[in-house]
Parts: C-alpha cells; structure tokens; sequence
C-alpha cells in the first residue's frame, strides 16, 4: 500500500537546467527526515488556501533523504515562478506523497510506457527504481518531446538500454511530425501480456489509449498520469 501523505519540510540542495524551459532540484528532507514513497508518485506544494501544484519525484525511495523533482517552467504561472525561484539553502513546505501511478509488486504483464514531454518525470523514477533492484525485467519507453534538446534523461534511457537486453527505448521528436499515438500504433504489434503507463496531455493519453484498445488491450490497462 502506498504510504499516506504527510507535511513535509525540505531545504533545497541545488537545482540543474536540463533544458531551457525544464528545470530540476534536489530537496534534502528535514520534518520528517526522510520520505516513504512509491516510484510514480508526487507532491503537492502549497500556494494558498485550495491552491496547490503537484510535482512528481524523479528520483527513486532508494535515497529517502532527498528527492529531486522536475518541472517544465513553460507556463510561467504560478508554480513555474516558484519552481524557477528555487534556490540552494532555502526552504521549502509540501505534502506528499500522492498519486497512484505506479508499478505494483504484484504486477506480473510486460510494461510499455509511454511518455509525453515532461509526462517522463514519473516513469523515470520508476525505471530507475527498476534498474537499481538488479532484476532484469522486460519493459519498453516510448517518448517524445517538442524537440531533442527537450528529452530530459535520454542519455540515461539509452545507456539503460545497452545495459539491459530486456529495456527497449524509442525516443521521437514532435517537429518531425509523428504523434505519439502513430509510433506506439507502429511499435507495439502484439499487446498480449502488457499493461501499458501513459504520462503527458489529456489528448494524447485519449489517443494512445484509443491505439492500445483497438488492438485489443483491456481499459483498465492502460495507467496513465495527466499532467495538462
């Protein structure tokens, strides 16, 4: 069972550019000092009375005294100011951990993910969890962003790749064009035994859903996190 969501209070370690409109920072936790959670999962900061907004964890429970979050700042709305206003030494609130994207122990069937812009941030906890426990497991990563200097951690994805036979990873570039709904429709022939994670717009997970069914994967298969 995922655990339950608790208030939170962290200092920022630093924060990294890993593209020009997507940032990254690392919160060392201080109450409590440290913070039990599931890969996929996210937290919530607090702007006001009913304001909030999530931001998933990109890092994995295996360092539970600090996680890191990563954000597009695009928007320029609220919480892009204040992701963009992070800095070292200062303190931050939040509440988490939320959200039940994730991959459960139980979960026997061949994951596809599929990850929109920064819809990646979730399931590269979840990767990453995955390759730090050791066991191989096959799992395929379908991502695209709107340009390549946009795909945040596809040097990780691809030297995942050459280390785990069983990890396939197929990134894309919307300025060339091709939906994602259209690669994962050429990509995945067969989708006897898969259970499919799906991160990124409303629109695209309608439309990759729609693909996935359509050759015959159940609904209640298809997980997705919605993020616009």
């Amino acid at each position: 069972m995922p655990a339950k969501p608790v208030a939170c209070r962290a200092r920022v370690r630093a924060v990294r550019v890993l593209a020009p409109a997507i940032l990254e920072a690392d919160l060392a936790l201080l109450d409590p000092p440290t913070l039990d959670f599931e890969p996929g999962q996210w937290v919530s900061v607090p702007f006001g009375p009913k304001i909030v907004r999530a931001y998933s964890i990109a890092s994995t429970p295996r360092t539970p005294t600090v996680i890191t979050l990563c954000a597009d700042v695009a928007p320029h709305g609220l919480g892009s100011r204040w992701f963009r206003g992070l800095a070292a030494g200062q303190e931050v609130e939040f509440k988490g951990p939320l959200g039940g994207f994730v991959l459960g122990l139980a979960e026997t069937r061949r994951p596809l993910f599929v990850a929109e812009e920064i819809g990646i941030v979730p399931i590269r906890s979840i990767l990453a969890d995955l390759d730090q426990s050791g066991v191989e497991r096959p799992a395929t990563l379908v991502y695209q962003a709107r340009e390549a200097r946009d795909l945040v951690y596809d040097d990780e994805f691809r030297e995942l790749a050459r280390r785990r036979a069983g990890f396939a990873y197929h990134p894309g570039v919307t300025a060339e064009g091709v939906s994602l709904a259209a690669l994962i429709d050429r990509l995945v022939p067969d989708v006897a035994g898969l259970v499919a994670y799906v991160a990124g717009g409303e629109a695209t997970i309608a439309r990759v859903r729609e693909v996935l069914m359509a050759k015959g994967l159940e609904r209640k298969a298809v997980k997705w996190e919605k993020f616009w």
